[in-house]
């Protein structure tokens, strides 16, 4: 046995005689290193040997925890993805819109939905914010909104890029319909049909979606549920294929919840620029994290103009507002333009009303109170699963977020699941969703940003139960 396998079997030791409990901070990569007269590098590689396992998870810039398994076992973390190596076309469109139907209806307990709860969310708040904005509003500056965006919200999100490690001047910022918008427009950008896009894998159907409606191919990437991509798999693919363009989430990523370490986001800059192949950096969950700082963008390492960061409010202020942005480096002009040629203008009132409430200085209050009540519920659906789903289940712990992704035994049939689980008015997003192969077969994803009443506690039990009579 290695020098580091022995020391995370003693300190698993005193997680199980419960010398550390569910939550408690594990000592310092530096304690254990002096107290057990070892490396800091074996200490390291024991710690990641017990995140894979899911003894213990890592919070930015706070340390590591043991894990939540209160009432249930240890599971482990699924393994790094092993897609073909080649370019393939995309064909999800139809699989996606069966699960839209499903999350949309009333009645449905929506663990496969895309959003949070809209009461977490301080919607009464933006309300009057709009109408103080709207009074405001002067009607021979409206055509001063069309793209690339009302000014002040633009700087606004200018000093938030600040605060992320980023210098991002307003006048690169174009406001856009949500960050959907803002990742279309850019991958138009930069993009012809036929094309090939490097992407996650596995990774969120509107990126499937938008490289099927545009006629580009999609390459994925080895993506690990832990730290992101590969990035010696993607240089190898940089090689292998005619890249023209990355798409990536490096906070948090969809489906898998990944957290992309500083010195990878770097790297990964890097490549790119040296290759020539711009970045299209999808950061929506970036301020929905759960350590001590906000994780830092690959745009804070892009010195050329080569990262296209996209991002939105929809998933940590205003959903239902559809205010995004993209900060598209060199290709600012392009986007910009496209934007004003397909929609002229992202909503007036809804501009306004956003860069109001962000004038208002509550922004990072709430944020505080929506990170800390996701926190709390993604350690409450671990414990469900925990008890209910089969025994050699392998499950996600994303330090961010609202995502779990769940590694079923193989012979659970994720397609099969959700139309069982959907009988029973219970909706689940199905894996082979999120790869344009249609793989993860024994996969889903579920959605811990719910109003949590004890209806989701008996629906994750009964998705578990479900799953157990199909293993």
């Amino acid at each position: 046995m290695t020098r580091y396998h022995q020391l995370a079997e003693d300190l698993s030791s005193r997680i199980r005689a419960g010398v550390l409990r569910p939550g408690d901070r594990m000592p310092s990569v530096r304690e254990v290193s002096r107290s057990q007269r070892v490396s800091p590098a074996t200490v390291q590689q024991a710690y990641r040997l017990m995140e894979d396992r899911g003894e213990i998870h890592t919070r930015p810039r706070s340390g590591h925890y043991v894990s939540a398994h209160l009432g249930g076992r240890p599971m482990q973390a699924p393994a790094t993805s092993q897609p073909s190596a080649y370019s393939t076309a995309v064909d999800v469109k139809n699989l996606v819109f069966d699960l839209l139907e499903t999350v949309q209806r009333s009645d449905i307990v929506p663990l496969g939905s895309a959003f949070p709860a809209p009461g977490f969310f301080p919607l009464a708040k933006l309300a009057r914010a709009m109408h103080a904005a709207t009074l405001k509003l002067d009607p021979q500056g409206l055509y001063e909104q069309i793209s690339p965006g009302n000014a002040d919200l633009r700087r606004h999100i200018a000093r938030r890029y600040l605060d992320a490690g980023c210098t991002v001047e307003p006048e690169e910022i174009v406001i856009t319909t949500g960050a959907l918008e803002a990742l279309n427009l850019c991958l138009q950008a930069v993009t012809r049909p036929g094309d090939v896009v490097a992407i996650e894998c596995p990774t969120f159907y509107v990126v499937l979606e938008a490289i099927e409606r545009l006629g580009l191919m999609a390459v994925e990437i080895p993506t690990h549920p832990r730290d992101g991509i590969s990035i010696p798999a993607l240089a190898a693919a940089l090689e292998r294929n005619q890249v023209k363009a990355c798409w990536l989430m490096t906070n948090f990523e969809n489906p898998l919840g990944c957290l992309m370490p500083d010195d990878k986001k770097r790297d990964l800059v890097q490549l790119l620029e040296a290759r020539g192949v711009p970045l299209i950096e999808d950061d929506v969950y970036g301020e929905l994290y759960f350590g001590r700082q906000r994780p830092r963008p690959a745009k804070s390492f892009d010195r050329t103009g080569n990262v296209l960061h996209c991002s939105s409010f929809s998933k940590c202020l205003a959903p239902g507002y559809r205010v995004g942005w993209a900060a598209p480096g060199r290709y600012a002009q392009k986007v910009a333009r496209a934007k004003l040629i397909t929609t002229i203008s992202t909503s007036v009132p809804a501009q306004a009303a956003i860069a109001e409430f962000l004038k208002q200085a509550g922004f990072n209050h709430h944020l505080r109170h929506l990170r800390a009540t996701l926190e709390r519920q993604q350690a409450r659906m671990l414990q469900v699963i925990a008890r209910h789903f089969p025994a050699d289940t392998q499950v996600t712990r994303p330090q961010g977020g609202y995502f779990l992704w769940v590694q079923l035994p193989k012979r659970v049939n994720a397609l099969e699941l959700f139309r069982l689980a959907n009988d029973r008015k219970i909706s689940i997003a199905p894996g082979p969703i999120f790869s344009p192969q249609r793989h993860f077969q024994n996969c889903i994803r579920l959605n811990y940003g719910l109003d949590w009443t004890p209806k989701v506690d008996v629906a994750i039990a009964v998705v578990g139960a479900l799953a157990c009579s199909l293993a």
